[in-house]
């Protein structure tokens, strides 16, 4: 067995992310933190994350909105992060488990039962996948958007998380558990390589079809390939794999222990590892690198801060303690003066640092991109959201020297899904959702046998309810490992 650190638990969300091809684990004998001790003051971010899902959820269907308190439309991605919170409002003591499951079986009873087909109007989604964006009230699809495969894998994230977290021998969360089985096993995954791609695009319409756009890495479309090629029913062809990281040599940045495969963006490196613990995954890339996927993530939020700190577009404001690039509201759409020269500035937008694929840098820091680094830049992090309440509050950011993306500032409201990684990373959350996930796993002992990569892998299994639990499609094996919101790319390239 592998060592875990005492920051976080072991747990494994699914035995989906040892689909990877090549896989294996290896020991990780750094150390972290000890606990999951935290500053007071973040139970407080906590508590105050969970009840913009909890007091804006619609009690009706389970839908999220999209942000808060504009009026808004539901973005499935909210909704998965929703099916997350909750369970942690339960263990948090902030609402009753009995309430976080009636909450979660009306979700899941909806999006079962929501009207799927190739109509332009009147569907809430296809092929078992959803719409982007969809009605608060019917669901129906809102206006144009897009049939989403990364915001589908959010929802799908949540879905199935609740169908770990909620395993009593109790009628309500019985239906959870078969609704989750249900609603991840009727996804078509390659729907979205049906026009003869390797790679999965990025969405559909039913006006144009697949969107050109496919993900390929690095960016937070992993987890999409971990889903797929680890269904039930539709899984994605073994070799999807290799279509992910094709791309890879275009992303490394760094040398030696900077080394990573770089997406500008933080929210990239966060999103899927909110469910899965890449502690120990390797696939051929990262192996010959030497790294596992956790600590890529790590060596980029470590350049994430390097660049804010080093500042050099000279920003108002930027420190080692104030900083965070990722995607975010920004001050708007305009060019302005900026310190003898013309700065263009964006309204909502990917951010990261320049010199890392999509790039962008417009001043506009997000505290969720400090947040959502907690796990892996814990002492980093810490010192942020003080110092940019502090910031705001003094007024010694914003205008065009620097802005802050956060709730109520300059003029934007809270986006659903960014609170949603921040709640869900920080130490001790994460290390309740990696916990619940494998104390919930399964009841029976592993059946352990070897891959053709030469991997240790382990047979699919049942969970305590007697329900299967997805693995692997390699021959009906699932690689034995350690286990750990709206897309911006979507909105950039779907139009």
């Amino acid at each position: 067995m592998i060592d875990r650190r005492a920051l976080l638990t072991r747990s494994s969300l699914l035995a989906t992310a040892g689909a990877l091809p090549a896989c294996t684990p290896v020991a990780r004998p750094d150390g972290a933190l000890a606990g999951n001790s935290l500053p007071a003051f973040y139970e407080d971010i906590e508590e105050r994350t969970f009840r913009c899902f909890w007091d804006n959820v619609n009690r009706k269907n389970g839908l999220v909105p999209d942000r808060w308190p504009t009026p808004s439309f539901c973005s499935i991605a909210s909704v998965g992060f929703g099916l997350t919170a909750y369970p942690i409002g339960v263990e948090r003591g902030w609402c009753t488990r009995a309430e976080a499951r009636d909450l979660t079986l009306t979700t899941l009873r909806f999006f079962w039962n929501a009207p799927q087909g190739p109509e332009p109007t009147g569907k809430t989604g296809h092929k078992g996948f959803f719409y982007h964006f969809i009605d608060m009230e019917t669901g129906e699809r809102f206006r144009d958007v897009e049939l989403s495969s990364v915001d589908t894998t959010l929802l799908l994230m949540g879905v199935l998380f609740a169908g770990r977290y909620y395993d009593r021998d109790d009628p309500a969360e019985a239906e959870i558990r078969k609704l989750a089985l249900a609603i991840y096993a009727r996804a078509d995954w390659n729907f979205f390589r049906s026009d003869g791609r390797k790679p999965v695009s990025m969405g559909w319409h039913p006006e144009r079809g697949l969107i050109p756009a496919s993900w390929v890495g690095y960016n937070e479309g992993m987890f999409v390939y971990v889903l797929g090629l680890g269904a039930p029913e539709h899984p994605l062809p073994a070799d999807s794999w290799e279509a992910w990281t094709a791309n890879y040599a275009r992303c490394w940045r760094g040398e030696g222990p900077t080394r990573h495969l770089a997406f500008a963006p933080l929210f990239g490196h966060q999103y899927s590892q909110i469910w899965i613990d890449y502690r120990g995954i390797q696939d051929a890339p990262i192996r010959e690198a030497g790294l596992d996927y956790f600590e890529n993530s790590r060596r980029s939020t470590f350049a994430n801060r390097a660049y804010c700190t080093a500042n050099p577009r000279h920003w108002d404001g930027w420190s080692k303690d104030i900083w965070g690039l990722t995607a975010c509201d920004g001050p708007g759409n305009y060019k302005l003066p900026f310190k003898s020269e013309t700065r263009e500035f964006f309204g909502y937008s990917a951010r990261g640092p320049l010199g890392q694929p999509d790039e962008r840098d417009d001043g506009t820091l997000a505290p969720t991109a400090a947040l959502g680094s907690l796990p892996s830049r814990p002492r980093s992090s810490f010192p942020v959201p003080k110092r940019c309440a502090a910031s705001m509050a003094t007024g010694s950011m914003g205008n065009t020297g620097s802005s802050i993306c956060s709730t109520r500032a300059s003029g934007t409201s809270m986006l659903g899904w960014r609170p949603g990684q921040s709640i869900r990373r920080t130490a001790g959350t994460r290390a309740t959702i990696w916990a619940s996930i494998r104390d919930r796993s399964c009841s029976r002992p592993p059946t352990t046998g070897t891959t053709s990569s030469g991997g240790t892998c382990v047979r699919n299994r049942r969970s305590a309810a007697g329900s299967r639990w997805p693995g692997s499609r390699a021959a009906g094996w699932v690689r034995l490992h350690r286990h750990s919101f709206l897309s911006h790319q979507e909105r950039r390239r779907a139009a």
